[in-house]
C-alpha cells in the first residue's frame, strides 16, 4: 500500500463553520436539513438492472485506487451506506443490531478512480462470546491498513459504544466523520455544539453531514473521498462490485430474511450455513441454481420460533430469500431451507470458525 497523505486536520475548538468540506458554512446545513426532512423529495439508490447498468468508461488519465473502511457501532447505518455507495445491495440490512458479521468489500469505479469500500461488523462491547471476539477481530483487521476511514455515527449523537470504536483508530489514517441519518435532526443549533465536541474528541479530516438514502449526499461523498486515495492501478476490474462469492451472498440473503421476519425475538447469534450451491443445466431457464441452506439456532424454542405455526414463518423466509436471490443471481432458484439446533455454538471458537467466521 502506498503511503497515506492527510490534509491538515481542523484545530480542536475551531468554528464549526470552518469544519465543513468544500468551503461550506453552517448556513448550508439549513438546506441539507430541509432536504433530509421526512416528506422531502429524496433520490433513492437501488440495485441497477444488470442489463441497463452502464459499464465504467476506460480511464484517460492517471488511475486512483484505495481502501476505505466503513466503521461504527452496531446498527448505525454502515451497510445501508455501503449499498448506496456501490449502487447495488451486497451487504444485508435490518433493524436488528449485529446484522453484519463479516468484512465485506464493495467496489465502485467512477471515471479514473476505483473506490474499494470495506463494510465491517459493529464493534462489540461484550467480548465474552467467541462470536463477538471474532467480529471485533474483523473490525480491527479492516482499519489497520486502509487509506481512509469513514466513522459513521448518528448525527447529533455520541455514545459510549461510539467512543470505544473511535479509540481503535490509529494515527496517520485520515478519518471522515460521517454524521448519518441527518433527517432525524431538524434544527441547525442541534448540530453546531455537537460538531465542536466531536472535533475535540478526534482530529477528523472533514465533517460530512448526510443521509445514506439521499443520492445527492452519496455523490458528494465520492468527491470528498477521492482526494484521499493514492494514484495507483485499480485493484479490480471496472465492472466488479464485490469480492464476495455468490454462495456467500446466498447465505447472507437468507440470514437477512431470517432477522426481518423474526424481529427482536430471535437472538442475533442465529446464523446460516449453505449446504449446497449448484448450477444445473436447464432447457427452460438461462441459468438454474439449486441451493440448500441451514439456519442454525441455539435452542429448541428458537427453532420453533423460526418455523412458526404450521411452518408459515419458515416458508415466508424461504420465499422472500428465493425471490431476492433470483434477482441477485440472474437465475431461476430452487431453495430449500432447514432449521437445526446447535447449542452453545457462539461460545465455541472452533465451531464459530467452522461456520465461516474469522
Amino acid at each position: 500500500m502506498t503511503s497515506k497523505k492527510s490534509p491538515s486536520p481542523s484545530a480542536a475548538g475551531q468554528d464549526p463553520a470552518e469544519l465543513l468540506p468544500s468551503g461550506q458554512t453552517l448556513s448550508d446545513l439549513d438546506a441539507m436539513l430541509a432536504a433530509a426532512k421526512p416528506g422531502a423529495t429524496v433520490a433513492r439508490v437501488s440495485a441497477p438492472d444488470a442489463e441497463q447498468a452502464e459499464a465504467p468508461a476506460a480511464p484517460t488519465g492517471p488511475q486512483r485506487c484505495g481502501l476505505i473502511a466503513i466503521v461504527g457501532k452496531p446498527n448505525v447505518g454502515k451497510s445501508t451506506l455501503m449499498n448506496a455507495l456501490v449502487g447495488q445491495k451486497i451487504s444485508i440490512t435490518s433493524r436488528k443490531a449485529q446484522t453484519t458479521r463479516h468484512r465485506i468489500t464493495g467496489i465502485r469505479t467512477k471515471d479514473n478512480t476505483q473506490f474499494v469500500f470495506v463494510d465491517t461488523p459493529g464493534f462489540q462491547t461484550r467480548h465474552s462470546r467467541a462470536l463477538n471476539k471474532s467480529l471485533n477481530k474483523t473490525v480491527m483487521g479492516a482499519i489497520g491498513d486502509v487509506d481512509l476511514i469513514l466513522f459513521v455515527v448518528e448525527a447529533g449523537s455520541f455514545t459510549l459504544a461510539d467512543a470505544k470504536v473511535l479509540s481503535l483508530f490509529k494515527p496517520g489514517i485520515p478519518t471522515l466523520l460521517i454524521a448519518n441519518k441527518l433527517d432525524t435532526v431538524h434544527r441547525r443549533h442541534e448540530i453546531a455544539p455537537w460538531l465542536r465536541d466531536m472535533q475535540e474528541r478526534h482530529p477528523f479530516a472533514e465533517f460530512v453531514p448526510m443521509s445514506a438514502k439521499n443520492k445527492g449526499d452519496i455523490d458528494r461523498l465520492f468527491g470528498i473521498c477521492e482526494k484521499y486515495l493514492p494514484e495507483q492501478a485499480w485493484f479490480y476490474g471496472p465492472e466488479e462490485l464485490t469480492d464476495r462469492s455468490e454462495k456467500f451472498l446466498a447465505s447472507e440473503t437468507v440470514r437477512e430474511k431470517l432477522f426481518r421476519f423474526t424481529g427482536d425475538e430471535l437472538p442475533y447469534t442465529s446464523t446460516v450455513v449453505i449446504d449446497k450451491f449448484d448450477e444445473e443445466p436447464s432447457k427452460t431457464h438461462g441459468r438454474f441454481m439449486r441451493i440448500a441452506a441451514t439456519i442454525v439456532v441455539e435452542r429448541d424454542g428458537h427453532k420453533a420460533m423460526v418455523i412458526g405455526e404450521k411452518g408459515e414463518k419458515l416458508k415466508r423466509i424461504s420465499t422472500e430469500a428465493r425471490q431476492e436471490l433470483e434477482k441477485l443471481l440472474g437465475a431461476k432458484v430452487f431453495l430449500e431451507v432447514w432449521v437445526k439446533v446447535k447449542s452453545g455454538w457462539a461460545d465455541d471458537e472452533a465451531r464459530v470458525k467452522s461456520f465461516g467466521y474469522e
